[in-house]
């Protein structure tokens, strides 16, 4: 029989949707000893173990993608869409399995002490059922706004169908789980895809808040408002009064410096710096004296940040060639120089690298890395690396960026000009935007 509570960090999505949430994981572990500290996400972020052992908690992976594109271009058959939506169905399937298994093994057989709870992220929804399944508190945390809303026809389809759980939802005393926690973030746990989940996988009631038996809701067991965790300031983003009685906007959740380095030289000068800010000479390792020298010389003329984050792996950009090209044109059109931070996405990594050795003879030839790769006489550096938003953006003048929450964040915090590409893939788009920020 375990002594310890546990607490469960589980986040799936990019980058931005999980790094978020594992270092609010990181500083509980660290204030929280008392408890066994658990993060369950993709495999595909790795790069956490390291970071979360020194704080003792386990990382568990699951296999599944953080992200699925189609991929496809126009399709008149329309079997490419259908063959995505069976890879999706399947691929979704193979994961609830895979979540359902990890945390029965974390949980085991043993009843649920008093302190145990489950924290999901928006694309961790399957943490709410398991939570209920093993009787355990459940805390929504996001980074931002609820990225998606109800249909415009689910409160009419909701009222007809589950007319008596409409009503229980609609009189509920205040501080205690009501409509607006449905409409504003819970309504796809009414679907019947996840319905269908909780009943035959998990042998729930179809429907959260019903009896498993009669279907009924429990009118005897009014649950409370699950507390909801917005990663930004309220003065930013206000909480309007139609939101969850117990939604919370906390202030914006930056990352811990070392964790933002891909160079282990600098994660390690980073580590002795209290302030959390790069202020000493040796701000970078020598290997990126190419970047350091981009952003300081000339010191008139800060660059203009570009940055792809999850971008590129979401298959929003799937011509890196115009892309180049397009910053190109902007280049020749304007004084301006550009800082491009690929996020090591390969096809456009590839793209610079033949552009690069166009440019140069044999002997000069390199490959994209950490170190950076200047291009079109100059004017625009392209770095495939990782460094700190917080410690890059007061060195540039604007940034054109995906609109990630983290990037967001530290623009605003850095007070420069921003904005925001849900997609890149439309070059002219991006050449619009790119010439009336400059």
């Amino acid at each position: 029989m375990r002594t310890k509570p546990i607490s469960v960090f589980m986040a799936f999505g990019t980058k931005g949707d999980v790094y978020p949430i594992a270092a609010i994981a990181a500083a509980f572990a660290s204030d929280q000893q008392q408890y066994n500290v658990f993060l369950v996400t993709h495999s595909a972020h790795e790069d956490l173990r390291v970071h979360l052992a020194a704080k003792n908690i386990a990382y568990i992976p699951v296999s599944s993608p953080p992200v699925l594109s189609p991929h496809e271009d126009c399709d008149p058959t329309g079997l490419a869409k259908l063959s995505f939506s069976l890879q999706k169905r399947e691929i979704t399937r193979k994961h609830r399995q895979e979540i359902v298994s990890t945390v029965e093994g974390i949980f085991g057989e043993s009843p649920s002490m008093e302190g145990d709870f489950i924290v999901i992220n928006f694309f961790a929804l399957e943490g709410w059922s398991l939570a209920e399944l093993f009787n355990v508190r459940c805390v929504v945390a996001a980074p931002y706004v609820v990225p998606y809303s109800a249909p415009s026809s689910f409160e009419r389809l909701f009222r007809n169908e589950l007319p008596l759980l409409y009503e229980y939802l609609q009189e509920a005393p205040i501080e205690k789980v009501c409509w607006k926690d449905v409409i504003h973030w819970m309504w796809p746990l009414f679907s019947e895809d996840w319905g269908s989940w909780r009943s035959v996988d998990l042998k729930l009631s179809p429907w959260p808040f019903t009896d498993p038996v009669t279907g009924l809701p429990a009118w005897h067991d009014r649950s409370s408002s699950p507390l909801l965790l917005y990663g930004f300031s309220k003065e930013v983003v206000e909480c309007p009064g139609y939101w969850p009685s117990n939604v919370r906007a906390c202030g914006f959740w930056f990352l811990p410096m070392e964790w933002q380095f891909s160079c282990n030289q600098c994660r390690e000068i980073s580590t002795g710096i209290p302030s959390g800010y790069l202020t000493s000479k040796h701000e970078m390792c020598s290997a990126h004296s190419e970047l350091l020298s981009f952003l300081k010389t000339p010191e008139s003329l800060p660059p203009v940040f570009v940055g792809l984050s999850s971008v590129g792996s979401m298959g929003f950009l799937r011509n890196p060639q115009a892309f180049l090209q397009v910053l190109q044109a902007v280049v020749e059109m304007t004084s301006y120089r550009f800082l491009l931070m690929s996020s090591g996405y390969e096809p456009l990594d590839a793209a610079i690298q033949v552009i690069a050795a166009e440019a140069s003879s044999g002997s000069e030839r390199r490959k994209v890395s950490d170190s950076g790769i200047p291009l079109f006489g100059g004017h625009l550096f392209c770095f495939s690396g990782t460094i700190p938003y917080n410690w890059l953006f007061p060195r540039c003048v604007a940034a054109i960026h995906h609109g990630g929450s983290g990037s967001t964040a530290a623009a605003l915090h850095a007070g420069i000009p921003q904005v925001c590409l849900e997609t890149l893939d439309c070059v002219s788009k991006f050449f619009i935007f790119t010439l009336c920020i400059v």
